[in-house]
């Protein structure tokens, strides 16, 4: 792909837990890849190499390997409101063969809008979809402009895997006969598999994996192909889980924060058949998007989660067992981080939603 001219920043790096990463600031650079975005979500590589780009507003831009740009047709309709509009985007692995792609977004519903997913096919040229068919919706009943989640990723098995948030309905999370507040596991084709936790209890949504999440904005597999979320918390208390089948994460039962009244949250910090994080942030930092690394740049860096902050303008960096914060990436370029991955060369690219530009970081020699 054809960069724009590189910039080699002076990095703030910020170390905790006696550095257990070797961060060096001299070694990384920073380097815009696409300015001039709109409220960007959510980003894909295609295997030609190319990118796809999701802009809130309803937008899908393709990004060609020399850099040129262009709106892509076909986009499925989106009720812009609040935090909602067009948002994720999934290139599956088998992309090359069949050319289908995936994206979350804010439908309208009856009442207010939901988080849906649509399956379509991209054009060789990039510049229209096809056979769009919305896949999935969650189930309707939300008004207003908060929490749809809307995270994507697909399973070493082929399973897809979305997560959706409470909509701003807090009971809801506990509410199997709802999507609110959960991590859902599909088929291609949309369907609840037969080995879903709750597809054989009666009055319980088939497609539920996991329950009780407030508002889950990354999402990822790590090496050993375990299912991890990170999700925002009210205040205080945003997490990272790793996701288990049939589990309950406890929200609005148990947190770490508070509300934003400052009034206690449920029952505590911990009830008997609810999950524990692995991790959490207290004051919230507001994460969105998530990468487990590989180590193929950085072999030091390798199973390590790199998360987008929107409230605190930085990238956090986890690592170890118990999990802990060992690192931030604090830089002019990480403004409100909205979506972080690893790209196919192994470097690490992040959407700054604020200053609209998609960046990779790399090792500046």
């Amino acid at each position: 792909m054809n960069m724009l001219k590189a910039i080699v920043c002076a990095v703030s790096i910020l170390l905790s837990g006696g550095g257990v990463l070797a961060f060096d600031a001299a070694d990384l650079r920073i380097e815009p890849v696409v300015e001039n975005l709109r409220t960007p979500w959510g980003f894909g590589f295609l295997p030609e190499g190319a990118l796809l780009i999701t802009e809130r507003g309803g937008k899908l831009r393709y990004i060609s390997p020399n850099g040129q740009r262009h709106s892509v047709s076909g986009v499925p309709k989106v009720q812009t409101d609040g935090q909602g509009g067009l948002l994720d985007v999934l290139v599956p692995s088998d992309f090359a063969e069949r050319r289908e792609i995936y994206l979350t977004f804010s439908k309208k519903q009856k009442p207010g809008s939901g988080t849906a997913v649509a399956r379509a096919r991209l054009s060789s040229d990039g510049r229209k979809l096809t056979d769009v068919e919305v896949i999935f919706e969650m189930t309707a009943g939300n008004r207003g402009g908060r929490h749809f989640g809307s995270r994507l990723a697909e399973a070493p098995d082929g399973h897809l895997y979305v997560t959706i948030g409470e909509r701003g309905d807090q009971p809801s999370a506990q509410d199997l006969s709802r999507h609110n507040g959960s991590v859902i596991r599909i088929t291609r084709d949309g369907r609840s598999a037969p080995d879903n936790p709750f597809a054989k209890r009666a009055n319980a949504q088939a497609e539920i994996w996991s329950y009780g999440h407030r508002n889950p904005q990354g999402m990822a597999f790590d090496s050993a192909g375990r299912l991890w979320v990170v999700e925002h918390g009210a205040k205080g208390g945003d997490e990272v889980n790793r996701i288990k089948k049939g589990a309950n994460y406890g929200w609005p039962v148990i947190s770490y924060g508070t509300h934003y009244s400052g009034a206690k949250i449920g029952e505590g910090t911990a009830k008997s058949g609810m999950q524990q994080p692995a991790f959490y942030w207290d004051p919230s930092i507001a994460p969105s998007g998530m990468a487990i690394y590989s180590g193929k740049l950085w072999p030091n860096w390798r199973n390590a989660m790199f998360i987008g902050s929107l409230k605190s303008d930085h990238i956090s960096v986890l690592s170890g067992s118990p999990l802990s914060e060992v690192a931030k990436i604090n830089t002019p370029e990480t403004k409100r981080v909205r979506d972080v991955r690893e790209g196919p060369d192994g470097g690490i690219w992040f959407l700054s939603e604020d200053l609209g530009t998609l960046y990779r970081i790399d090792p500046s020699k």
